[in-house]
C-alpha cells in the first residue's frame, strides 16, 4: 500500500512540472477581465465538479469581489429541470434564465470537457454553445484532451495524463490546486483570507 501512496504521490509531482504556466495565466488575465468590466461568472461542473463550482463560488466572490454564481447550488431548480426536461438542458436553460450575455464568462470544471459525439456531458456542450452563440468568455479546468471545453475555450488549463487509471482523481485534485491558485492571483484577489491574518 505504500508503494501505491509514494506512486501516486510522485504522479502529482510530475503533473505540477508539466502544468503550462502560461494557460493559468491566461485563465487569470481572462477572469479578471470579465470581472473588471463588470461581467458575471458561471461555473459548471458534474460529479465531483459540481462540488468544485460550489465551492469554487463562494472564492471567487468572497475573495475575488467577482459575481459568480453555479447552477448546481440550487437542487430545487437542477432537478426540477433535470426531471422535466432532460439532463442534456439543464445547464443551458439555466444559464438562459440567467440571461448570459456577452461580457460574462463561463468556467468549466470536468475530467473530460464534454463530448457530444460520445455523449459525454452533453450538458456542458450545449452551455458552451450557448455562450459561444452570446458571445460570453469561455474558461475550462478540464482532464484528458480537453473535449468541447477545449475546443471553444477563450482560455483553458489542460490537467496532464501522467496515468490512465487515475485520470479522474488527478484531474479534480488539481482542478482545486488552480482554482485555488486563481482566486489568489494578485490579478484577481481582492480580500485577504483568514488564516493568513491571525497571529
Amino acid at each position: 500500500m505504500e508503494s501505491f501512496t509514494k506512486k501516486y504521490l510522485e504522479e502529482s509531482l510530475e503533473i505540477v512540472r508539466k502544468l503550462d504556466a502560461s494557460s493559468i495565466e491566461a485563465v487569470a488575465e481572462g477572469l479578471a477581465s470579465v470581472r473588471d468590466g463588470g461581467g458575471r461568472l458561471f461555473i459548471l461542473g458534474v460529479g465531483g465538479s459540481a462540488g468544485h463550482a460550489g465551492h469554487a463560488v463562494n472564492d471567487f466572490r468572497k475573495l475575488c469581489a467577482f459575481e459568480a454564481y453555479a447552477p448546481t447550488d440550487n437542487v430545487s431548480e437542477l432537478t426540477a429541470r433535470v426531471n422535466d426536461d432532460g439532463w442534456d438542458t439543464c445547464f443551458v436553460e439555466w444559464l438562459r434564465g440567467s440571461r448570459l450575455r456577452a461580457g460574462d464568462g463561463v468556467l468549466v470544471f470536468s475530467v473530460g470537457g464534454g463530448n457530444r459525439e460520445k455523449n459525454v456531458s452533453v450538458n456542458l456542450v450545449r452551455s458552451l454553445e450557448l455562450a459561444r452563440e452570446v458571445g460570453a468568455k469561455i474558461f475550462g479546468i478540464v482532464g484528458r484532451d480537453g473535449g468541447f471545453t477545449k475546443q471553444t475555450a477563450t482560455a483553458c488549463v489542460l490537467i496532464p495524463t501522467v496515468s490512465a487509471d487515475r485520470t479522474t482523481p488527478h484531474t479534480e485534485g488539481f482542478a482545486a490546486v488552480v482554482w485555488h491558485l486563481l482566486v489568489s492571483h494578485p490579478k484577481l484577489q481582492r480580500a485577504a483570507t483568514k488564516w493568513e491574518s491571525v497571529k
